[in-house]
């Protein structure tokens, strides 16, 4: 069967066996991650890897990718955008299409008007370790023309995965026995040598390399030897700076057949107590539902926010439902929630920011700014 005769609807049966696996359950770094996706799944190595092939061809995936924990390799923040109504679509457009340090951009709205609702445009951004976050998104603000800006960076992580598939049909209130467990923001410092080697390693895969032994073409590219690319990754993720290998779907955008793989994307914010971010993030990160989750200061624009965390769905009522049981058993937990807002997702684009410091300098020479102007 050719590429383009394999079924790449996310509804085949045989596809959403791989993706329940491949979305967000390899984690760490693998010598033969395909393999390990196929025993996970049931699914033969062969039909395993030419479905992947076909639905990244067919754009059912949008990209499979070494991830990594860039909280540890680079200074990151979530970033809420004031940004006048008649600007909003072109700073949209240039978050998305020139600068390679944002990363998810996605257009928000409350369902009434509510502190910091006018914050429409919210971007994950990231710059290389020694330079200033602030400092380039105030370059993003004079660029964008945005009113204000508030950066809001994770001081812990509780939940951190994608999973659309098989969180489908999940009952609100699903969560694990234990507690999240409290993920650190710490930076790790690496040398030229395992930099050469991270480059390769993180770059997103095409159809025809996902091939029996991907990573020797990554190690050749390197100009290193398969074994000692191994060691570096391997050490890599000893260290905890290697995320997953992942096959990641359109959040929203309609895939092959028009079909869509989730409809809503929800930021949910809380506040707690101050000395509870922690229990509460590990409260709120046990429940499956949870993409991600975080301790962020909102600060007085979100009227002290400092719980937050994203969930996708394909029915409002069914994401809120799941909220109202997260609500609910943080307050069983003892832990009371001072205030709580939602903000819907609209128009988005989801991809991975840079983090090299080449990177970081060649973009603003090109555009007239002395990096050594936006060091910490």
């Amino acid at each position: 069967m050719s590429v383009l005769e394999t079924p790449v609807s996310v509804e085949d049966p045989i596809n959403a066996a791989i993706l329940r696996v491949s979305e967000d359950r390899i984690a760490g770094f693998l010598r033969d991650p395909l393999a390990e996706i196929a025993r996970q799944s049931g699914i033969d190595l062969a039909t395993t890897t030419e479905r992947i092939r076909a639905m990244l061809a067919s754009g059912t995936i949008r990209r499979v990718r070494q991830t990594l924990l860039a909280t540890s390799l680079a200074h990151g923040s979530l970033v809420a955008w004031q940004i006048p109504a008649e600007r909003l679509d072109a700073a949209f457009e240039f978050m998305s299409n020139e600068d390679p340090f944002s990363g998810h951009i996605v257009i928000r709205s409350t369902d009434a008007a509510t502190p910091g609702s006018q914050y429409r445009l919210w971007t994950t951004l990231k710059v290389p370790q020694g330079y200033s976050i602030v400092k380039h998104a105030e370059f993003l603000r004079a660029h964008v023309g945005a009113q204000a800006f508030r950066s809001m960076p994770a001081e812990r992580l509780f939940a951190l995965g994608v999973g659309h598939i098989r969180r489908r049909g999940m009952e609100p209130g699903s969560r694990s026995e234990a507690l999240a467990d409290v993920l650190d923001t710490k930076i790790v410092a690496l040398s030229a040598r395992e930099w050469l080697v991270l480059d390769a390693l993180k770059r997103e895969f095409q159809a025809h390399e996902l091939v029996p032994d991907l990573w020797l073409a990554r190690a050749a590219q390197a100009g290193v030897s398969s074994e000692e690319f191994y060691a570096v990754a391997e050490s890599l993720a000893a260290r905890g700076v290697i995320g997953r290998f992942s096959t990641f779907l359109e959040h929203v955008k309609p895939t092959a057949g028009n079909q869509r793989v989730t409809r809503y994307n929800a930021l949910f914010h809380w506040q707690v107590p101050r000395g509870r971010e922690i229990d509460a993030g590990r409260e709120v990160g046990r429940h499956h539902i949870m993409t991600h989750a975080y301790w962020r200061e909102g600060g007085p624009e979100f009227r002290g926010v400092n719980i937050m965390g994203v969930a996708h769905g394909l029915d409002k009522d069914v994401l809120l439902a799941h909220k109202a049981a997260i609500d609910a058993h943080v307050r069983e937990a003892g832990i009371e929630i001072g205030y709580t807002n939602v903000f819907w997702g609209g128009r988005s684009e989801i991809k991975p920011s840079e983090i090299s410091p080449q990177a970081f300098a060649a973009f603003h020479r090109a555009r007239g700014v002395d990096p050594d102007t936006l060091r910490a």
